[in-house]
């Protein structure tokens, strides 16, 4: 590893600490290698930027950001919630539990756990909060149900992954079902421990009747579908997750403007707009990174870290153990999707080494960088929830404890049950 090397990390580091954009600290690194590295001709830099957003498969990602933003405006999530409320209503803590289940279902439109928090934040914590719950309790259960959207299909994460590492989305999006399942119903029941304690009341007596449930499911039905359409449409070759994305935003516009007709041109406008910002931050980090990417590649670094961690460990489950703990203390520090985009060219060959399925790793890993999105000091999701709510940090560490417990729980079931995310691309693809 040359000092070059040594000396851009650092100041990556540093302008991580300092909190300069992270798709900036990135270019900004990539280019200050080049600088002390005369022998390099500075075009590849330029050339390993573009590079790294120049993909088809990547056009992924603005196409699902652009549905997920577009749904916010269709009038989509009012039924979301509508429906959600008929299933879940009766239970203890009913509108926690509302939470929960919205989010689970809007990880099959939007994908993305950012904008699920900031979407619920606003719209239910005020109402639970009218109804009694307190507004940390009310934060925790959002910000944690926002972690199940990224692995719920098509989560951007599992796209951005199976880019990078050169895994079958398709396969990942599969993989994303049941783990995003099971942390919806291990939520749940969390939610409903804490509620039958504390004595957080059902919004309504007894459980909806048949045709209550029937009316309020085909009100969301063409919106439930969409994830039916993307996955199997995927599986039997009818189109690519890249045109999976652009179905996507043509259903979605063909929702608001033509079926439910809630959506109006500066609306849409409006939408677009949101788009365009998410996408472009999205996309400025993946540029970033993929030249940095190219860099410790250049220096040898995924064959040097193989060699060294293969010689020391060599069962495959403490293999995943070490890295669970790693990618959790990094999460701490590093946004998600810049440790997905760095990490996984590094991870890859020792997956490989080790015999782990790239799909199973691929889930763990995402769940890790969830967990750490809701960590001191810098996890975004806690900031974002805590931001929009008022809710103090403290206050929010408090009353997640419980959700902490759950999501290491499933973490660990995930790693150690690899069934558990194969099962499904096992037997459909």
């Amino acid at each position: 590893m040359s000092s070059a090397l040594v000396i851009s990390l650092i100041v990556l580091l540093v302008l991580f600490i300092i909190n300069i954009p992270v798709s900036f600290a990135l270019i900004t690194s990539a280019a200050l290698y080049f600088f002390l590295m005369p022998d390099l001709n500075n075009i590849i830099l330029a050339q390993r930027i573009m590079s790294g957003i120049e993909s088809v498969p990547l056009l992924a990602v603005p196409f699902f950001v652009t549905a997920g933003v577009l749904m916010n405006y269709t009038g989509i999530t009012k039924r979301m919630i509508n429906f959600s409320e008929t299933i879940t209503g009766h239970m203890p803590g009913g509108l926690a539990q509302v939470n929960v289940v919205l989010s689970t279902l809007m990880g099959g439109l939007s994908g993305s756990s950012l904008a699920d928090a900031a979407m619920q934040s606003k719209i239910l914590v005020p109402e639970m909060v009218k109804r009694g719950f307190s507004p940390a309790f009310s934060a925790a259960v959002t910000a944690t149900s926002s972690l199940i959207t990224p692995i719920i299909p098509p989560g951007i994460a599992l796209i951005i992954y199976g880019y990078v590492g050169n895994v079958s989305i398709g396969r990942l999006f599969l993989a994303g079902i049941v783990p995003g399942l099971l942390m919806c119903i291990l939520c749940m029941i969390t939610v409903h421990i804490i509620s039958k304690k504390r004595g957080y009341s059902p919004t309504r007596e007894r459980r909806a009747p048949a045709r209550e449930v029937l009316s309020a499911s085909r009100d969301a039905f063409l919106a439930l579908l969409l994830p039916v359409v993307i996955i199997g449409g995927i599986r039997f070759g009818i189109f690519t997750p890249t045109e999976a994305g652009s179905i996507a935003v043509a259903y979605a516009l063909f929702l608001g403007t033509v079926f439910y007709r809630e959506m109006n041109k500066k609306q849409l406008v409006e939408a677009l707009k949101d788009a365009v910002i998410t996408t472009s931050s999205i996309l400025l980090i993946i540029a970033g990174a993929s030249a940095v990417g190219w860099i410790l590649t250049w220096e040898k670094v995924p064959h040097l870290a193989t060699a060294f961690v293969t010689e020391l460990v060599h069962s495959p489950y403490m293999f995943l153990i070490l890295v669970n703990i790693f990618l959790i203390f990094l999460g701490m520090f590093i946004e998600g999707n810049v440790i997905l985009i760095i990490l996984t060219p590094l991870m890859m060959p020792m997956v490989y080494a080790y015999g782990v399925d790239p799909v199973h790793f691929g889930i763990v890993f995402i769940i890790n960088l969830s967990i750490a999105t809701l960590t001191p000091p810098l996890g975004t999701i806690m900031f974002t929830t805590c931001s929009a709510t008022g809710v103090k940090i403290i206050d929010f560490i408090k009353e997640i404890i419980p959700f902490y417990i759950m999501l290491f729980l499933v973490l660990l079931l995930v790693t150690f049950v690899p069934a558990i995310s194969t099962f499904l691309p096992g037997l459909l693809m």
